[in-house]
């Protein structure tokens, strides 16, 4: 059996809260979780003032029904089949976002990176790959990937604010795993800001919003 690859071209779906002006402060670009959609996770962000912000939601190439053979689809980033297949296309992806966008950047436009659980390993990837600027890296209920390599990539992390987030009653993290993750990133000089609050493995409004405001 003779096995290849052959690149193809995908259509991806993004979906974007605000528009573009001059008065445009800041760019969120948002990936979720596994086995999620983009539209929906973008709700998440609509607490956030669209006159100041753009937020967009790349939604992941691979779907599939979550139950059965009809009803609700959600997506995934990757599995471990082909696995650095399906990383090089969604860096790719996104890096192809970003330059789309880049037309209708005003002047001095800080950008927020954020993954949520398994978007959050996909995001570590995608600025590693260093083709993208960020102010400020957010993990939220994600860690850095095992297969992180740092040595690569220290030099786009030392460009930007790394803040972990995880809710106090998040089944899907380990309480240890923060605190874990802090003492990798010092070893690499990196200074990660640790946020908590009262929650389990979900997004929160008042720590968006805090986020927004230079609060955190």
């Amino acid at each position: 059996m003779k096995a290849f690859n052959l690149p193809v071209t995908r259509t991806a779906n993004v979906y974007q809260l605000g528009e573009f002006s001059a008065e445009t402060e800041t760019l969120w670009i948002v990936c979720h979780g596994y086995g999620q959609r983009a539209d929906y996770f973008l709700r998440h962000f609509q607490v956030l003032d669209t006159d100041k912000n753009v937020v967009v939601a790349p939604e992941a190439l691979s779907k599939f029904y979550r139950e059965g053979f009809r009803g609700h689809v959600g997506a995934s980033w990757m599995t471990s089949y082909n696995r650095e297949s399906e990383i090089h296309d969604y860096v790719n992806y996104l890096n192809q976002l970003f330059e789309s966008l880049k037309p209708d950047f005003p002047a001095k436009l800080k950008v927020n990176i954020l993954g949520f659980s398994q978007g959050g390993a996909t995001v570590c990837r995608w600025l590693a790959a260093g083709k993208v600027p960020c102010n400020r890296l957010i993990l939220w209920a994600a860690a850095f990937p095992e297969d992180m390599n740092f040595d690569v990539s220290l030099e786009a992390l030392q460009q930007t604010n790394i803040v972990m987030v995880r809710g106090t009653e998040d089944e899907m993290i380990p309480e240890d795993m923060p605190q874990k993750q802090f003492e990798l990133l010092r070893s690499y000089g990196l200074t990660p800001q640790l946020v908590s609050f009262t929650g389990g493995h979900k997004m929160d409004a008042e720590i968006l919003l805090q986020l927004d405001s230079g609060v955190l």
